[in-house]
């Protein structure tokens, strides 16, 4: 079946080399629907692609590039007509102690989390009010509803955008679009590779911080959750 003579609905997932962006891909695929697969590298979600037979495409998305948000939207348009649920999934972790930030780390991870997935919404809104049709999932963190030593700015980025999407899931409710906020906890989403830890530990913290970071990488990948289950 072309994408053209498909009515099935079109997600746009950004992050979806591995984890939660990945399994949620590849079950939109299963279902027979359409998807749009962003990720970074491109060639990681290319065998996701494959098997879509004409229902998928791969974009390559940095979400901290405006230039790359535009084009991967555009690619989306050009493809399929319009995009009905759009998946905030991109992001990456960093911990340190609050005292034990490095400045360019934490602007990082913002630039990412908070103000890449506020991006990619303002680009998909304005299609979506036209259809008075669309959904917004920014995939969070239990991190978003509870500061933890060690975690405090990532748990920022997650209480940012669960503010963001509170505001608009009111401001759009009456134009037809939903925004969902999903949190989380501990799950094997190969966290461990895009997890950043400060490089200037503080022996204060070691007890806080340094416990939890500790721990954090001794069950990297041993977590309860099963991200396809999740998705």
């Amino acid at each position: 079946m072309s994408a053209s003579s498909n009515d099935t609905p079109v997600w746009f997932i950004t992050g979806c080399s591995t984890g939660f962006g990945r399994e949620l891909a590849a079950a939109v695929i299963n279902k027979g629907w359409r998807a749009v697969v962003a990720a970074r590298n491109p060639d990681s979600v290319a065998d996701l692609v494959a098997r879509a037979d004409g229902r998928a495409i791969a974009v390559c998305l940095d979400v901290t590039r405006t230039d790359e948000i535009k084009a991967a939207i555009d690619d989306a348009y050009a493809a399929f007509g319009h995009i009905d649920v759009l998946v905030n999934n991109a992001g990456f972790g960093y911990l340190a102690a609050v005292e034990e930030d490095e400045e360019e780390e934490v602007r990082a991870m913002f630039e990412t989390n908070f103000f890449g997935a506020a991006a990619m919404i303002r680009a998909v809104l304005p299609r979506m009010r036209e259809r008075r049709s669309g959904h917004v999932v920014n995939i969070k963190s239990v991190g978003g509803l509870v500061g933890n030593p060690g975690s405090g700015y990532y748990a920022a980025t997650k209480f940012a955008l669960e503010g963001l999407g509170e505001a608009l899931a009111r401001e759009t409710e009456g134009l037809g679009i939903k925004v969902t906020a999903v949190e989380p906890g501990p799950f094997r989403t190969d966290a461990g590779r895009s997890l950043r830890q400060t490089r200037h530990p503080i022996e204060d913290y070691a007890q806080t911080s340094g416990t939890r970071r500790a721990a954090i990488a001794e069950r990297s990948g041993k977590q309860p959750g099963d991200p396809a289950r999740a998705a």
